[in-house]
């Protein structure tokens, strides 16, 4: 039997805002813990509730950026359930009025573009956080992050595979940092993600049982979590059993699903609406002055790098998947004219680089000023590009600029004819079996004598004029 997989994801994103939802507590992250409290994010008797407007400016960038329809009345409600780290009981969400409804985002999976479609967007306040003891069986209390704000973005189930999975995930982790309101950080918790999977024979409609798959704390661990799902559920579907609906947590380091609790559902949470916050009322000139704020989103900048700067789609693609690395493209460009080249050394050498010290694009020691230089180096033939690819290392390592590394270390590009064929001429006279059988036509050796005079210069010859200096003295009589 051949079955179809559903997907569903629902994330959360915390807003870039400086203070809460409700109040006027600093959301920084990393203060002692609960330092960044007040009455009424602690819920304590009495207090009132004050939305940030801030808030819903953020949340209507994401639902203009993502083809939503905005909810012109939306209305907050409260989610009752009672965990540790939620002070109030319950939690302030929007239930059957969010701000914003039936939007969507195509994503580029497996060589084919699918649009995918959200439910909904709403606004809401964040939980806190338990701490727990890796010494004594104790676990402690962190209120700092309740009350931070969310947006919770709920997908439809149009998702087929877990690669499109991840697929759909990077596209809005990338248009939240476009829009500039939401770090993205998911080893800190402001971006996060739940997991709807489900499988049904292969032309039914009718969806199968689901399971909810959390604790994925990286785009990889969201794909090798329902690779996993996805073939526990298949297992069990060919053997006759049945799937129990319930919530899983993912074990990175065991790579398996273990059971958290039965999954919960809307009725479960008695939705009502909350008394102490009126309906938000939006209308056309607030969402105007909102479109008015919105910068070029990835997809636009992605086309304008294809038309502006005549690159491949893959190269455009991978350049603005990031915010921070499209910047990085353009200001380097500023520099540098030669956009194929530029995007070639970033696709490679930089983000190589940044993978293997486990940095963003944010913090590289490489200005891209710095890079610039270094091409135009190259281009102007003071180094080889063999030796910009040590200099590039370097600077890396120390972020010195590519003139200091090249002087320091003496790496300027011999292009003294006299001098080289003085080297050319001692390597002919000193490799007779090789100069003969390349005499005799084997003219692939041309390779091995460059890559001699490289060994004696230390890499610093002029590659060019080399090849040009064997293929004049080797064509000599008697040489």
């Amino acid at each position: 039997m051949e079955f179809e997989t559903v997907i569903g994801l629902e994330i959360h994103a915390q807003l870039k805002t400086k203070s809460k939802i409700f109040c006027t507590c600093s959301t920084a992250f990393g203060a002692e813990p609960n330092t960044n409290t007040c009455p009424v994010c602690l819920g304590m008797p009495g207090v009132l509730p004050v939305l940030n407007k801030k808030v819903v400016d953020y949340a209507i960038r994401m639902a203009l950026a993502t083809n939503c329809r905005i909810t012109r009345t939306n209305q907050f409600a409260r989610k009752n359930y009672f965990y540790p780290d939620l002070p109030k009981g319950y939690q302030i969400s929007q239930f059957d009025l969010p701000i914003a409804e039936h939007g969507f985002i195509e994503v580029e999976s497996g060589g084919r573009t699918r649009r995918i479609g959200l439910t909904r967007i709403h606004m809401e306040e964040d939980a806190g956080k338990l701490v727990h003891s890796e010494h004594e069986p104790e676990s402690y209390v962190d209120l700092n992050r309740t009350g931070t704000p969310l947006i919770e973005i709920v997908s439809e189930p149009d998702i087929r595979a877990p690669e499109e999975a991840a697929a759909y995930l990077k596209k809005l982790h990338a248009i939240l940092k476009y829009l500039d309101i939401c770090d993205g950080n998911m080893q800190e918790g402001s971006f996060r993600c739940d997991a709807n999977i489900s499988l049904r024979p292969t032309g039914e409609d009718e969806l199968g049982t689901r399971t909810e798959l959390k604790n994925m704390n990286s785009f990889r661990n969201v794909q090798r979590a329902l690779e996993y799902e996805e073939r526990r559920q298949r297992d069990i579907l060919l053997e006759g059993g049945k799937i129990i609906q319930e919530t899983l947590l993912w074990d990175p380091d065991k790579n398996v699903t273990n059971s958290m609790r039965g999954k919960e559902e809307a009725h479960d949470y008695r939705y009502f609406p909350d008394p102490d916050l009126v309906p938000v009322v939006i209308d056309d000139t607030w969402i105007d002055s909102v479109k008015k704020s919105l910068p070029e989103l990835p997809e636009e900048r992605k086309n304008r790098f294809i038309h502006e700067f005549d690159l491949p789609e893959y190269d455009a693609e991978i350049l603005t998947s990031e915010k921070e690395l499209a910047d990085y493209f353009e200001s380097a460009h500023n520099h540098y004219s030669q956009a194929k080249k530029l995007s070639n050394w970033i696709m490679t050498e930089l983000i190589r680089e940044l993978k293997g010290e486990e940095t963003d694009i944010s913090k590289c020691p490489v200005t891209p000023e710095n890079l610039a230089t270094l091409l135009n180096m190259i281009d102007k033939g003071t180094i080889s590009g063999k030796i910009a690819k040590t200099v590039f290392a370097d600077m890396m390592e120390t972020g010195k600029t590519p003139e200091t590394v090249v002087k320091e270390k003496n790496l300027v590009q011999m292009s003294d004819e006299g001098d080289l064929l003085k080297i050319v001429q001692e390597i002919i006279a000193e490799n007779p079996g090789q100069t003969a059988d390349f005499k005799g036509g084997k003219t692939k050796l041309m390779g091995y004598f460059v890559g001699q005079l490289m060994k004696k210069t230390k890499g610093r010859a002029n590659p060019k004029l080399a090849n040009q200096l064997f293929s004049q003295e080797l064509g000599k009589e008697g040489a």
